[in-house]
């Protein structure tokens, strides 16, 4: 079995054993549509109450009539036709991920991965569901890191730069290149191998951070236990 051959093989390896990383993965994604959807449902509320208030106050000093109340529904029909054509989620774009606050950029991340999962083959979207699934561990992680610490700088560059590189340079090549050999190397297996180095390296750092807690606890409990251990002494 050839090299390409044995990572097309782990990739599809990654798809079966991270069905339930997906599912969890949806999950997450439609929690998200929902609570945009209830977002809109509230909007959407408190325009037409806007419009019925205004309407209201302005019948107060001019008589509306048949076209002022046309005009009034017409108002409020337009509103929630705009507030429906929205998004449900805001779309994030390539060059936003650069800006984005470094405890924000593990979902940002995600999601515009999850966007791109329909232009990629198969074995890299079973990736992308496990990078999918550490980037939410990572998340709270990076929360009590500073932006100008190595590590935090270490993870912007590993998120917003390397990984949507990858991605959009593999989208860059028209389709019929793309399962076609070029000086040795085949882009669909490039894609794979890249996404295999991040998702392993996100990995790493996930795992650098824990082992620092708890590092950092043992050295607590470790004083605590002096400090107890003192106060019975003291004690006796």
């Amino acid at each position: 079995m050839s090299r390409a051959d044995r990572v097309l093989a782990e990739a599809q390896a990654v798809l079966h054993r991270h069905g339930d990383r997906r599912r969890s993965l949806s999950a997450r994604a439609r929690q998200r549509r929902i609570a945009a959807l209830m977002r809109k449902l509230k909007y959407t509320l408190w325009a037409v109450i806007a419009v019925l208030v205004a309407s209201g106050v302005a019948g107060f000093f001019i008589p509306l009539g048949t076209t002022g109340v046309m005009l009034a529904l017409g108002v409020m029909l337009a509103t929630v036709l705009l507030i429906a054509a929205l998004p449900l989620e805001r779309s994030v774009q390539v060059g936003a991920l650069a800006e984005t606050p470094l405890s924000a950029l593990p979902l940002q991340t995600e999601i515009w991965l999850e966007n791109q999962r329909k232009a990629l083959p198969a074995p890299a979207a079973a990736l992308i569901d496990s990078i999918g699934v550490k980037l939410e561990t990572l998340a709270p992680q990076l929360e009590r890191l500073g932006d100008q610490e190595p590590a935090a700088q270490e993870v912007r560059k590993l998120l917003a730069d390397h990984l949507p590189e990858l991605v959009t340079g593999y989208q860059s090549i028209p389709q019929p290149l793309r399962r076609e050999e070029r000086n040795g190397r085949i882009p669909e297996q490039q894609l794979i191998e890249g996404l295999n180095v991040i998702d392993t390296e996100i990995g790493r750092m996930s795992e650098s951070f824990a082992s620092g807690d708890l590092n950092r606890l043992a050295i607590q409990n470790r004083f605590l236990e002096m400090k107890y251990q003192e106060a019975k002494e003291l004690g006796h």
